[in-house]
């Protein structure tokens, strides 16, 4: 853990990557460390912030806060579930803190979710010190898998209406999750005609190479692909993207499918209005990222 004390004694938590993000950091005042640990993958810290709430951070990078996370999870849920026309069966791969979990359960169509986590420290964690997000981890309708996410696609072919990759950044155990040969592997694993996917795509101010290219490897191996932003104040740059993919080449991504529903979910961020307009993005971003075929 990277501290920071300042000229009152107060500490700090201080998120610095020179490779990721060079040239700014991020801190948040801790009030108390209520774990650290070396996990079997990464390490693992959560503290009581002063005004965040308990927070996660995994290899020094912040992962969610009590204060913010709804924003993060309820858009990596309600993306692909509100463009997909009957969205049963859904796999989560990362997302151990179980907040995609509550969300993706909250939909009325759907019937089982697969939680595939690498790093089981994550799940136990989230337990004890994050416990509204992982209240649903115990839901009948989802089933826990401790396994390499590469691994498990491998054993499972056609067989989910929505996969969801809720990965940290592209370092450590996640690094593998922003390669082709994941993407393919997400492809083959999806029901046909409206299989859809939605990954963790970074940040538009930081990362829009990496970004390009994995809409470039999006394009090449889905029908549609649309990229859509989300306020996360403890993100670096405050917002960050997903790239949402489907088998269908008449999928509406940028709407939602059934706009009543998407208004009765009970949540604190997601909306139809704010379904449309995460997908507006802007000029620099949109030049960069737009498909130059069409």
């Amino acid at each position: 853990m990277t501290l920071y004390i300042d000229e009152n004694n107060n500490k700090w938590f201080r998120e610095k990557n020179s490779e990721f993000w060079p040239g700014q950091e991020f801190l948040i005042e801790i009030e108390e460390i209520l774990y650290q640990q070396r996990s079997k993958y990464q390490d693992v810290l959560v503290f009581k912030s002063k005004t965040y709430g308990n927070v996660l951070v995994l290899d020094n990078c912040i992962q969610c806060t009590e204060r913010d996370e709804f924003a993060y999870q309820e858009m990596a849920a309600f993306l692909p579930l509100l463009a997909h026309p009957n969205p049963k069966r859904i796999l989560i791969v990362g997302g151990g803190d179980g907040g995609v979990v509550r969300e993706v359960v909250k939909h009325p169509q759907v019937e089982e979710v697969i939680l595939c986590e690498i790093d089981e420290d994550v799940i136990n964690v989230s337990k004890k010190y994050l416990p509204n997000m992982a209240k649903e981890l115990v839901n009948s309708k989802v089933t826990v898998v401790i396994s390499d996410g590469c691994e498990y696609l491998k054993q499972h072919i056609n067989e989910f209406d929505v996969i969801i990759t809720d990965s940290s950044d592209p370092n450590g155990p996640a690094e593998s999750l922003f390669e082709e040969s994941f993407y393919s592997l997400m492809k083959t694993a999806l029901k046909q005609p409206d299989g859809i996917i939605c990954c963790q795509g970074e940040c538009i101010w930081l990362d829009l190479p990496l970004i390009k290219k994995l809409m470039t490897i999006s394009r090449h191996l889905f029908s549609s692909v649309a990229y859509a932003n989300v306020s996360t104040p403890t993100y670096p740059c405050g917002t960050l993207g997903f790239i949402v993919c489907s088998l269908n080449e008449n999928a509406k991504l940028t709407e939602p499918i059934n706009e009543k529903l998407a208004d009765e979910l009970n949540t604190k961020y997601y909306t139809a209005d704010i379904h449309r307009a995460s997908f507006a993005l802007p000029a620099f971003a949109r030049q960069e990222l737009e498909d130059k075929n069409k």
